[in-house]
């Protein structure tokens, strides 16, 4: 049987950092659609895109968004899946973040379970949103953060709230602010659960543990994210010099494990969406 290929998403900006953290950090649509081209030729298959406003902020701004897309397509076609963020970041709750992505109709889209689905129990208005994604063919991937969304999402799975279909999942080890440290419990209680998991999954890193996850997921058969979002920084403490650094890296490692490293092709008929 032959091994799934490895999916390399990256996330080239995030929410939160700008170019005074690094000035190789994309923000517009031009600096946007330029890493894209970077990235995809350095093995990427799925872009994580965040857009900004004018001061630089986060925002959901389905226009942005669009301008963004359209520059991003202009430059790479369809070799990259294009995955829109629906991160709240604390300004966006659950109702705002569904109109954005049934205004849009993306490709893909990143929704995290504690921001959509923020209750004990799914409402009325969220089963069908995801149910609206289905029928839109929309490639969506669900975000967890600790073992406690790891638990709510395997409930959700077993009482059939997203109805046939298999979500892609992306567990975030570690967090802002914690760059330098160990990922933490939440990574730990994933790596002991990974194996068994019956999902196809994906992990990313914050800071040069970057590194460690994406070894782990390449030998587990799942697969990863790497980009500045998450991480600036070469193993050695050193800064790289952009994101098509780290999908090259990522690569490198991936296939050095005897993998290969997917296609947006391969994406696709992966998850059997056009």
């Amino acid at each position: 049987m032959t091994e799934t290929p490895c999916i390399l998403m990256v996330a080239p900006n995030g929410a939160r950092r700008t170019k005074a953290d690094h000035t190789a950090l994309p923000m517009g649509p031009a600096e946007l659609a330029a890493c894209a081209r970077e990235v995809l030729d350095a093995g990427a298959s799925i872009f994580h895109l965040h857009v900004r406003d004018d001061n630089g902020a986060h925002t959901l701004d389905t226009g942005r968004y669009r301008e963004a897309i359209n520059a991003i397509r202009g430059e790479v076609g369809s070799g990259l899946i294009l995955q829109v963020t629906s991160e709240a970041v604390g300004q966006y709750g659950p109702a705002a973040q569904m109109a954005m992505v049934r205004d849009l109709r993306p490709e893909a889209v990143s929704v995290a379970l504690r921001e959509l689905v923020p209750g004990i129990d799914a409402t009325d208005a969220q089963r069908a949103f995801f149910d609206w994604m289905r029928e839109a063919g929309i490639f969506y991937q669900v975000i967890l953060y600790d073992a406690v969304d790891l638990a709510r999402f395997d409930d959700l799975l077993d009482e059939g709230f997203f109805g046939d279909l298999t979500p892609f999942v992306l567990f975030v080890a570690g967090r802002y602010g914690q760059e330098a440290a160990e990922p933490g419990n939440n990574f730990e209680y994933f790596r002991g659960r990974a194996g068994a998991l019956s999902f196809p999954w994906a992990v990313c890193a914050f800071g040069a543990q970057e590194y460690d996850a994406v070894l782990f997921a390449a030998r587990q058969g799942g697969h990863v994210r790497v980009g500045f979002e998450n991480n600036l920084w070469r193993p050695d403490g050193e800064p790289v010099s952009n994101n098509a650094e780290l999908v090259h890296e990522a690569r490198r490692q991936v296939e050095l494990t005897g993998r290969t490293v997917a296609t947006a092709d391969d994406v696709r008929a992966i998850f059997n969406f056009a």
